[in-house]
């Protein structure tokens, strides 16, 4: 198994929290994070998009989550929109600045930002483009929110990692395997299944996750109405293969 995740941290990151989460690292390859895929293209600049994005960034990040560092990319953190050649987005809770802290904020302020940023006409790298998760049942806003609400006022957006087939096809380069011998599992129609269809790989949709309250589900352990699913399904315009309430075994 190979995890591919939205997490706008490293793949290292994602790694080292597999034992506190109850899994055995030993059961998983390798992972591929939208915030690996980010760092490594700001990193590089091999593509002509990041080669031409300028060095300048207004950083959107963690606070109660822990900031997430920029270090060996070369960037310089910016407090005001003029000197910035582009938005950075990791989180949804604080602004960085130049001393590397970052400066709590809130939703509405980061969005007063962006309304700035919008003005100037200078794009946007969001390394988590998951609108929201799932934490202790309850849903957190993530960075693709604001990733949305760029392009409503005008601005462009580089989306790393799913729906993106992208991230799918390092996952498959990982471990040496086709589409055909592949399988995606997932809560987020948007993102996991749409991000599989994509990359014409078969997927099963956890029902448990981010849609369950959509789906009228109370508990975990409830199996969904299949016509509620397929509803969701072509709401969503992401089809899955299977469907499964959890990811149990």
């Amino acid at each position: 198994m190979v995890i591919i995740s939205n997490s706008s941290r490293r793949s290292s990151t994602t790694l080292e929290k597999l034992s506190s989460l109850g899994f055995d690292p030993s059961l998983f390859v390798g992972a591929i994070t939208s915030g690996e895929l980010t760092h490594q293209s700001l990193q590089r600049r091999d593509d002509a998009w990041f080669a031409a994005l300028g060095k300048s960034c207004i950083h959107m990040t963690w606070s109660a989550r822990g900031a997430i560092s920029l270090e060996g990319l070369g960037l310089q953190v910016v407090e005001n929109v003029q000197d910035a050649d582009f938005i950075l987005a990791h989180g949804t809770e604080a602004l960085g600045n130049p001393s590397g802290d970052a400066i709590p904020m809130k939703l509405e302020e980061l969005e007063n930002i962006l309304e700035q940023c919008a003005a100037k006409h200078i794009p946007m790298v969001v390394a988590n483009p998951d609108f929201v998760t799932v934490e202790a049942r309850a849903l957190r806003v993530m960075p693709g929110t604001l990733a949305a609400k760029y392009e409503e006022l005008g601005g462009e957006v580089k989306w790393m990692g799913k729906p993106d087939k992208i991230i799918y096809k390092s996952a498959m380069a990982l471990v040496g395997v086709d589409p055909v011998d592949s399988i995606a599992v997932g809560d987020s129609l948007h993102h996991d299944i749409k991000g599989a269809n994509a990359a014409a790989i078969q997927s099963v949709l956890i029902t448990g996750g981010i849609h369950a309250t959509e789906l009228g589900l109370g508990s975990f352990a409830d199996v969904a109405d299949l016509s509620s699913v397929q509803a969701l399904a072509s709401k969503y315009d992401a089809y899955p293969s299977y469907v499964l309430p959890a990811f149990t075994w």
